[in-house]
């Protein structure tokens, strides 16, 4: 949790070229607007307004780049991508931010990981899906890893978030191969479920010789990442 606490901001970009080049691990939260995404940021760096959260949701059209690690030598980054999914720009925004969100999932070098915030309550949506599209191929060979966080856990009760762990498992059946690395787990940022399990499998997205012994203990808690079945 410490190392999630030091996150800082870095840069802004509205394009792929005015992210930096370089070689350190990086862990991209994408989800619809409104899914929580800025609030789960927030929590997992304990800072209230790490992330930006625009009260007109769908405003924010740029890839927000925060650092993690020592504040001298940082280790890894954690983007910020827009949120997607409401009708507050123009069609041209939309296709724009559609391609460079694309480009982003499928040729960033760098990135290790993708977290998918999605609410609880509505499961995987056909954006949701969509977005999936365009990282799935290195998704399945195992190059880059994804967390699904089904977010807003609290306001569900337990069978129902039991229900919504198994409908979007089922969703993303079709889409796991052996080498994929797909997980899941219930969030709530105002009850801090699954953000220790969220802090401890981003960390070891980058630093993957630092939990292996945590990983052969781990329990099947409902709270933890799920691994799909292969």
């Amino acid at each position: 949790m410490a190392w999630a606490h030091s996150a800082r901001f870095l840069t802004t970009a509205s394009q792929l070229n005015q992210l930096p080049p370089g070689d350190l691990g990086e862990i991209a939260f994408v989800g619809r607007s409104n899914a929580g995404k800025s609030t789960a940021i927030n929590a997992l760096a304990q800072r209230r307004q790490l992330a930006f959260a625009s009260k007109t949701p769908g405003r924010t059209q740029h890839i927000n780049l925060f650092a993690l690690g020592p504040r001298e030598a940082p280790d890894a980054y954690l983007a910020d991508l827009p949120g997607y999914g409401y009708a507050t720009v123009s069609r041209t925004e939309k296709v724009r931010w559609q391609k460079v969100m694309a480009d982003y999932l499928e040729v960033r070098r760098n990135l290790n990981g993708v977290v998918l915030l999605v609410d609880s309550r509505l499961g995987l949506t056909p954006l949701d899906e969509r977005l999936l599209e365009f990282v799935s191929p290195r998704i399945n060979t195992g190059e880059v890893k994804l967390l699904v966080v089904l977010t807003k856990a609290d306001k569900l009760n337990r069978r129902e978030q039991q229900a919504a762990l198994a409908a979007v498992q089922e969703q993303l059946g079709a889409r796991v191969s052996e080498q994929a690395d797909v997980g899941m787990l219930l969030f709530s940022a105002t009850k801090h479920q699954g953000l220790a399990d969220l802090a401890e499998t981003v960390h070891g997205w980058v630093h993957p010789q630092a939990t292996q012994p945590e990983a052969e203990a781990a329990t099947d808690d409902a709270d933890e990442p799920k691994d799909l079945p292969a």
